[in-house]
């Protein structure tokens, strides 16, 4: 029985009233006034970043080995040519012989691989497949999508055997409708009308893969837990329900004033909600928009109780989080305006590629050693153990620090130097079980930071190389929040 053996999600720590976006820029064209608030990555993020964050909370205490397979869509691929699957597969420890996979070009990205990923596990061509969707999406200033557009990442291991919702069966839809649109050399995208997205779109594509799907399984609406389904325009998206037959309780919270549209995510984000409240024998669909649409539905098991509980659930994210009070420091996050850098800030890293490639496990799945003679853990990796009372030679195994706690041993706010989101903090991280390193430290502000603070890793962005079209990405120390 193929189906879904855990989830995870990730909602960015900063958010933006849209009232402030409208404030600046609302003089351009007042109608794109929306109500409530939008998830905003920091600098530092972007869709790869996010998804690994997504992926690790998927993987709370799951053997990583037994991953055959990572999935990857976006709108917002990092890179065009280089798979952006295989960076996060490398940042996540993952073994070499898996399959890697991007999907993009459409908002349905993310639940087409969601079905490959199922149809590959029903077929026995892999075990387990890690699907990881996430976006970071830009809109135009002025735009409607300026203020629609947020950003956040799911991710589901896709097995077989104690699976916590077993997948049942799809239906697609397939229309080469035009509601948005980007070519190569565009860096916004462009959209239509929003009154004929809304009507000859949302509210067709949408119940016809639905119906379709029930038909398909010889369902009734009312045999229906909870549907899960993207739609950018409020009150539509009750209808689209009321048009399959669903009463409101039925529909899946559309999130769209809380975080706002996440494009190939947001579906995903809603499948997680959904099952974060699920119960047992719970049927759930799930269906996605964009050049058509797709629907799978997906029935509850009782492993759903035995699932393992952390404090990243879509509620904590929500309610954890910073605003941002200045549209200026919001288009610098997202590299809209260009700002002053100064002598410091436009000196940029070269990365030595042939370097990078050799320390790819160090750098990238920050795996330091650990001692097989003593114990004692230590990152950078080394030949020598660092124990005085030990010093074996040439004695060391794999030891991956990304998925340890730490606590802040000391730290630094520095104002001289360079960063988009001034000062610069970093400091000495003592990790749980052995091993100490200096990081940068991001998602915080100095006057919160205290020596003994608890800390978690998280992927980010470490510098971006313009000229060589490269990005350094390494891990970074966040407070630990509850």
């Amino acid at each position: 029985m193929a189906g879904i053996k855990s989830y995870g999600a990730y909602i960015p720590w900063h958010r933006i009233d849209r009232n402030v976006i409208y404030s600046a820029m609302g003089w351009l064209d007042p109608t794109t006034y929306t109500l409530g608030e939008k998830s905003v990555a920091n600098y530092d993020e972007d869709a790869v970043t996010m998804a690994v964050a997504a992926c690790i909370n998927c993987l709370n205490g799951i053997d990583r080995s037994v991953i055959d397979g990572v999935y990857f869509s976006s709108l917002s691929l990092p890179y065009k040519q280089r798979l952006n699957a295989s960076i996060i597969a490398t940042a996540l420890d993952l073994r070499t012989d898996i399959r890697t996979a991007d999907f993009s070009a459409s908002t349905k990205a993310g639940t087409t691989a969601l079905l490959a990923a199922c149809e590959a596990i029903k077929a026995g061509t892999a075990r387990n497949i890690l699907v990881c969707t996430a976006d970071c999406l830009i809109g135009k200033p002025g735009s409607p999508q300026e203020e629609e557009y947020g950003d956040g990442a799911a991710a589901f291991l896709i097995g077989k055997g104690n699976v916590i919702a077993s997948f049942q069966n799809f239906y697609s839809v397939s229309y080469d409708f035009m509601d948005a649109w980007m070519i190569n050399t565009d860096k916004y995208n462009r959209l239509g009308e929003s009154r004929w997205i809304r009507e000859e779109g949302y509210s067709k594509f949408i119940p016809e893969a639905i119906s379709g799907l029930m038909n398909k399984c010889h369902l009734a609406p009312q045999d229906i837990a909870k549907a899960s389904y993207p739609c950018i325009f409020p009150k539509p998206h009750i209808n689209i329900g009321k048009i399959i037959g669903f009463s409101p309780e039925q529909i899946q919270d559309h999130y769209f004033g809380t975080f706002g549209n996440t494009g190939t995510a947001y579906p995903l984000i809603l499948l997680v909600a959904s099952l974060e409240n699920a119960k047992p024998n719970d049927k759930i669909i799930v269906a996605s928009f964009g050049s058509g649409s797709d629907a799978l539905a997906f029935q509850v098991t009782d492993e759903i109780t035995n699932i393992s509980i952390n404090n990243k659930n879509i509620n904590n994210f929500i309610a954890n989080k910073e605003m941002l009070t200045n549209y200026n420091k919001f288009v610098t996050f997202r590299n809209t305006i260009t700002v002053e850098k100064g002598i410091r800030g436009e000196t940029v890293p070269w990365q030595q590629t042939a370097m990078a490639w050799r320390n790819r496990k160090e750098l990238l799945g920050l795996i330091g050693t650990k001692c097989k003679e003593c114990g004692t853990p230590q990152y950078p990796r080394q030949r020598v153990c660092v124990n005085p009372n030990c010093r074996a030679i040439d004695q060391m195994e794999d030891y991956r620090f990304s998925d340890k706690k730490g606590y802040l041993f000391t730290y630094t706010a520095d104002s001289l130097v360079f960063t988009v989101n001034p000062p610069q903090i970093y400091g000495l991280v003592n990790f749980e079980g052995g091993g100490r390193y200096w990081y940068d430290l991001t998602d915080c502000k100095a006057d919160d930071i205290k020596v003994n603070m608890p800390v978690e890793m998280t992927f980010r962005k470490k510098f971006t190389d313009a000229n060589r079209s490269i990005y350094g990405y390494c891990w970074k120390a966040i407070p630990v929040r509850t």
